[in-house]
């Protein structure tokens, strides 16, 4: 293994052979709601498994999946594709064939699949793969503030015409230094 990246919960290993069979990837960015794409996997013990669907939200934030360990993953690919455990890991590939994302998690009462699946986009999985060779490990820009989205009374109290942007709440007290903080910033009273 070369790295692991417990916040997506991707890995980049490194096999030895030749010739070896590649899945093409895609640009998750260019796909749209309501496009086709497969969901590829071995779900509740059943092998070689491919079930059917469309996109059907992008940019989905989980909260607290893979234990919220101060990051999110907040643009999934969601889709109507039949996603259970025992997916994740797998790719969902697009009607071209090119992988699009990694099939990761479901919203189900039942912990068994309810109409929502959802993929990390293959981009972020470019990313943490590019961050893992070249420098063992991902490296993520951090600010270190908890945020609230800006209300008409914050906007009012700021003296601002519009409701834009983000109210800072506090400092996140389980980081190491908060980047904001030592450049001044302070949190709204």
């Amino acid at each position: 293994m070369i790295g692991r990246d417990p916040t997506t919960d991707v890995a980049v290993i490194k096999i030895d052979g030749e010739n070896l069979p590649v899945a093409s990837l895609g640009d998750d960015n260019n796909a749209r709601v309501g496009q086709w794409v497969v969901a590829i996997g071995n779900p509740l013990g059943l092998d070689f498994t491919v079930t059917a669907g469309i996109i059907s939200a992008k940019g989905r934030p989980l909260q607290g999946l893979l234990g919220n360990r101060g990051y999110e993953i907040t643009d999934y690919i969601q889709t109507d594709a039949a996603i259970n455990p025992g997916n994740s890991g797998g790719p969902l590939v697009n009607i071209r064939g090119e992988v699009i994302g990694i099939n990761s998690a479901i919203a189900s009462s039942t912990g068994f699949y309810a109409g929502y699946g959802f993929a990390i986009p293959v981009t972020l999985a470019k990313q943490v793969m590019d961050d893992l060779i070249k420098y063992g490990k991902v490296r993520r820009a951090v600010m270190g503030v908890s945020i609230l989205g800006a209300t008409a009374a914050d906007a009012k109290a700021a003296g601002m015409k519009e409701v834009t942007g983000v109210f800072v709440r506090a400092f996140n007290p389980d980081s190491s230094g908060s980047p904001a903080k030592d450049a001044g910033c302070s949190p709204a009273t």
